[in-house]
């Protein structure tokens, strides 16, 4: 990526205007984090609901607790997991610079620090909090590549950064620590386990004693294509593309992993999501994804792209 074009993108944030920055999670619809009109923009392009708040994204963990007070159990998990996608939800700053909007009225605010190089240039040339929702018009699923992106929301984007297919391919891990209080309110590459390995247990669910609304990426119907999506399939109904898992499982060209791999199937999810979509089947069903670490995540995103919260 050229200084010209991430100097280029700084500019547009500067100006109020939105830009297509690539992340290792997805391809984010980025705009200044304090300015309102920029934020309501992103809002209007994505057709999202305003009580859904935004992550600000930022360029170093210092930069995140002038946003968010940090406690050491945060400080412990930015250590941990940044750069990284991990997004954390702590008490915000009255004087933070992510601006209400942003916040959808809350007294929290989500903070992540991302490590793909582009995103981390453009954040360091910018100086100053972006959020970077997902580039996709709200409910569908996420891109995880540049042209996916475009298609999504290009017209709206005064610039976009081309970074390659995402590596993780879903979106950042969400954790809230409040009030001494930690939970898992979206499941991500940073896994449970990982995190309780650093902080201890978590509750079991993903309510997080009532702070799931702190929370993006929960609506109950989310991720979703225009065909239905049928989760836990054993095959493909007749009209159905059947995206496999495992060996031998389904058609090689709609396999999420023919080895079982969940990595690999977390960075293929959305993208054959999009790509069976556009072959407008009668549904689109899934091979059974074993619910261990990161296959937490990727049934969260399937539940919802199938319009249920497990």
């Amino acid at each position: 990526m050229s200084e010209d074009a991430i100097q280029a993108a700084a500019r547009a944030l500067s100006a109020g205007r939105l830009v297509i920055l690539p992340t290792e999670t997805v391809y984010g619809l980025a705009a200044d984090a304090g300015n309102p009109e920029a934020v309501a923009a992103i809002f209007e392009a994505k057709g999202r609901p305003r009580f859904n708040p935004l992550i600000a994204h930022v360029a170093t963990a210092a930069a995140a607790e002038r946003l968010a007070v940090f406690d050491d159990a945060a400080r412990a998990l930015a250590q941990a997991f940044w750069p990284g996608p991990l997004t954390i939800v702590a008490p915000a700053r009255a004087d933070g610079g992510v601006c209400d909007l942003a916040r959808a009225g809350l007294d929290s605010v989500a903070v992540r620090v991302p490590g793909h190089p582009v995103a981390r240039a453009v954040l360091a040339a910018f100086a100053g909090p972006v959020v970077a929702p997902s580039a996709n018009r709200s409910g569908r699923p996420s891109p995880t590549t540049f042209a996916d992106a475009l298609e999504e929301t290009g017209p709206s984007a005064a610039a976009a950064l081309d970074g390659g297919p995402c590596d993780v391919g879903v979106e950042s891990t969400v954790v809230s620590v409040l009030d001494g209080r930690i939970a898992l309110l979206r499941p991500g590459a940073v896994t449970r386990d990982q995190i309780e390995a650093l902080v201890g247990p978590l509750p079991a669910d993903q309510d997080g004693a009532g702070e799931g609304h702190r929370s993006p990426g929960r609506l109950t119907l989310h991720y979703a294509p225009e065909a239905p999506v049928r989760i836990n399939a054993q095959g493909a109904s007749d009209g159905e593309i059947l995206l496999g898992f495992g060996p031998g499982v389904g058609d090689p060209r709609w396999t999420l992993s023919a080895t079982g791999d969940l990595r690999e199937a977390a960075t293929n999810l959305f993208r054959l999501l999009r790509e069976a979509d556009r072959e407008h089947p009668v549904g689109i069903a899934v091979s059974p994804v074993p619910m261990l670490e990161l296959g937490e995540a990727i049934n969260d995103r399937l539940r919802r792209a199938a319009g249920f919260v497990g």
